[in-house]
């Protein structure tokens, strides 16, 4: 049944005054040090995207301000209904967080190499022998609460990795390393910074090889082999969608590189990220904001595909414990918005 024409509109004003918010929110980062916050924040809500995080925090930070909430930061978000399959209920006079939600559609073909493709209505079965596929056709708005806005059945509790300064995660070189070599690079140590040419670690595309040095502490070599991960991952030769500018690829490595740490509880203070401003405004033809969007989400992707490819103790994702997420969409997949990349769930 086609939308309402008022519905519509109202729906079209939320969004613009959403995208108006994000796009705020997006230029603020102007700093190392706000980049690395929103990193963090992201890490602990990693199951939706950055920009998501991102109107999250804001609209967290505001309610914060102004006394309706107890907390600087949330802890666990969910829509209305998610709360209530958890036995928990919204409170009254909390308005929530508005954000971007997915908008798909379902289409069937008997021929799916030739087509033709007919819509599918909400919850209509496919034909025997037919091929369904979904395909994201927008966003609209949506709202999510965080838990101290709810009152009912406890949640489960869910430990939080500890660590000392200068120790490693159990488990999580050995993870790292085992997916540097399923993508068919070999890791090799190196004794020092002056057999690398004075780097911590070294990626060479052409040799098929990834090198850390061997003589610095656990935490600091699992960051480090992070980051080249990450550079195999998004910055190889064959990469169509690597970074043109040098400078943000070492950005989004470190910055993957933070993200991973931080989803392990590791102490991120010493992760060495340039400052916004440095590299934001090196891409021509696109604006800072553009590209500070698309660098975020392309490393939240990233570091969610590495911490999904870990068997390690992990903080939350953000998600309430015991919530079971359905969706149209993989967790990593972003519907477009306009003016900014990366929007989804």
């Amino acid at each position: 049944m086609p939308e309402a024409p008022g519905r519509a509109a109202d729906h079209v004003a939320k969004i613009d005054a959403l995208q108006a918010r994000l796009t705020a929110a997006v230029g603020a980062l102007v700093s190392g040090d706000d980049w690395r916050r929103a990193l963090e924040f992201a890490a602990r809500f990693r199951a939706r995207s950055f920009s998501n995080t991102l109107l999250i925090y804001v609209q967290h930070a505001a309610a914060y301000e102004v006394g309706r909430v107890q907390h600087p930061t949330p802890t666990y978000v969910a829509g209305y209904h998610q709360w209530g399959t958890l036995g928990r209920q919204v409170l009254r006079g909390h308005p929530g967080y508005m954000i971007l939600a997915p908008v798909t559609r379902r289409t069937a073909a008997r021929t799916p190499e030739t087509g033709p493709w007919r819509t599918l209505r909400r919850r209509e079965a496919p034909a025997p022998g037919e091929t369904v596929r979904t395909a994201l056709v927008g966003v609209r708005p949506a709202y999510v609460w965080d838990v101290s806005s709810t009152t009912g059945a406890p949640l489960p509790r869910v430990p939080e990795p500890r660590l000392l300064r200068g120790h490693a995660p159990d488990g999580l070189w050995e993870g790292l390393a085992a997916q540097v070599t399923s993508r068919g690079f070999a890791l090799r140590p190196a004794p020092d910074a002056r057999a690398l040419g004075g780097a911590n670690g070294l990626t060479d595309y052409a040799a098929g090889t990834v090198a850390v040095r061997a003589d610095m502490d656990d935490a600091a070599r699992v960051k480090t082999l992070a980051h080249e991960l990450a550079h195999v991952m998004l910055h190889g030769p064959g990469n169509t969608g690597a970074a043109a500018h040098r400078g943000i690829a070492e950005v989004e490595a470190e910055s993957v590189a933070l993200m991973v740490g931080a989803a392990h509880g590791v102490d991120t203070s010493q992760y060495t990220v340039p400052y916004v401003a440095v590299w934001a405004t090196g891409v021509a033809g696109r604006s800072p904001t553009e590209v500070v969007a698309a660098t975020a989400e392309r490393v939240r992707t990233t570091a969610v595909a590495i911490l999904s490819g870990l068997n390690t103790h992990q903080v939350a994702t953000g998600d309430p414990p015991g919530l079971e997420r359905t969706s149209h969409l993989p967790s990593h997949q972003a519907p477009p918005a306009p003016g900014l990349e990366a929007v989804s769930r």
